[in-house]
């Protein structure tokens, strides 16, 4: 309960679009891993009915007999009631019970799952489009931080889970981020695989948090891990369902360059969890850190754009020549080229692959180089320094130099 009293001092900006859908006489299901906040989040709206799938003893009232659901929500009587359902994806049933109760208009939903695998197991799930919001909980944004003591080493050594992040002591964090990693990915994760070779998944979970954030090379994983092509896509495909990886596809379309990267990369969804699971201690050479960063800035644009209701998505760009940009933001049918640089000191030489990129691009017009700096730089006529803290800015478009 105290912890749960501590996060509601957190405003999530996603809360702002739930409330909009709910007033609308919209259900909602919420989908984002374990610890970002969603029953918090949920639990701050009345409801008529909260069943917590993740209780054991919820869990198996429901499973024994799926329509009880039906019945206790018939025999509510007065305005349309709402009903939450946490980790609905638990007891799959339920999800035809809800749909049939949105269709007749009898309750309104808050849903919220951990798995979209579990969901459409057996197909895609169909809830209703256009009755039912699908919305994303991620870790915390930058913009929902901003009263709380961190620094960007902290971001990309402990992420920023909100427990995580509200959490004072290091030895803490350390310990907690470590549980998570031992119950939720190797344990969970691994079991919701359903795999044959156990351990083989669990050397792939090992190698993905190293592999975090690098341009996919299927063959070379199926090697170390000893598993076939085919199957470690299918392993990727597992973290990106269960909501532990981003997949973010390269932009290979060009007029002129034909030798363009069309291999995706994979984000763990945390960089605390990446850490962990990866293996790694606290003391990152300085070397790694622009790695990190890089990612860092990857997770934080695709969070930004899960806020906003305009359609936008995460692509990167490289040649086999070296020509690379490490983000490419595609919103309105405009490319907005961002650069990444663990430099406080960024020289025009630091933009010349942003600078290709607007030539190659009718569609693109300015681009941006994230650093450490504390106040943006013009670095030439199209192209900004930012301060990472102002990486939001790029999705809005108001940069002034």
């Amino acid at each position: 309960m105290q912890e749960i009293l501590k996060m509601t001092l957190i405003f999530r900006q996603i809360e702002e679009r739930v409330k909009k859908a709910l007033n609308r006489k919209k259900s909602i299901l919420l989908l984002g891993p374990r610890q970002t906040g969603k029953t918090t989040l949920v639990k701050s709206f009345h409801a008529d009915l909260y069943i917590n799938l993740a209780r054991p003893a919820d869990r198996q009232v429901y499973e024994k007999d799926p329509g009880r659901l039906t019945r206790e929500v018939e025999a509510m009587t007065g305005k349309t009631p709402l009903v939450i359902i946490d980790e609905i994806q638990k007891v799959r049933p339920l999800l035809d019970a809800a749909q049939d109760l949105i269709d007749s208009q009898t309750a309104q939903f808050m849903l919220t799952g951990s798995s979209a695998r579990k969901l459409r197991r057996d197909g895609e799930a169909n809830l209703l489009p256009g009755r039912v919001v699908a919305l994303r909980m991620d870790p915390l944004l930058i913009d929902e931080m901003t009263h709380l003591p961190y620094s960007l080493e902290e971001l990309l050594l402990y992420g920023s889970l909100p427990e995580i992040t509200l959490e004072k002591s290091i030895e803490n964090r350390e310990e907690d981020l470590f549980s998570y990693v031992t119950t939720y990915l190797e344990e969970e994760i691994r079991a919701e695989a359903l795999v044959r070779n156990i351990g083989a998944f669990g050397n792939f979970l090992d190698l993905a948090a190293l592999e975090s954030g690098l341009i996919s090379n299927f063959h070379k994983l199926s090697q170390d891990v000893g598993v076939s092509s085919p199957t470690i896509g299918e392993y990727y495909q597992i973290l990106v369902d269960c909501l532990v990886a981003e997949r973010v596809e390269p932009l290979s379309l060009s007029r002129t360059r034909k030798k363009l990267v069309k291999s995706p990369k994979f984000l763990i969804y945390d960089l605390g969890v990446r850490r962990i699971a990866a293996g790694e201690g606290r003391d990152i050479p300085d070397k790694y850190m622009g790695n990190l960063f890089e990612q860092w800035v990857g997770l934080e644009l695709l969070r930004q754009m899960r806020t906003a209701p305009i359609k936008s998505s995460l692509m990167f760009w490289r040649d086999s020549s070296g020509a690379e940009v490490d983000w490419v933001v595609e919103k309105t049918n405009q490319y907005i080229p961002v650069e990444v640089k663990w430099t406080e000191n960024p020289q025009a030489r630091d933009a010349r692959h942003i600078q290709t990129f607007l030539n190659e691009y009718k569609n693109s017009s300015h681009g941006y180089l994230i650093c450490r700096i504390p106040r943006a730089q013009k670095l030439a006529p199209n192209v900004t320094a930012l301060p990472w803290q102002e990486l939001p800015k790029v999705l809005e478009g108001v940069v002034k130099s």
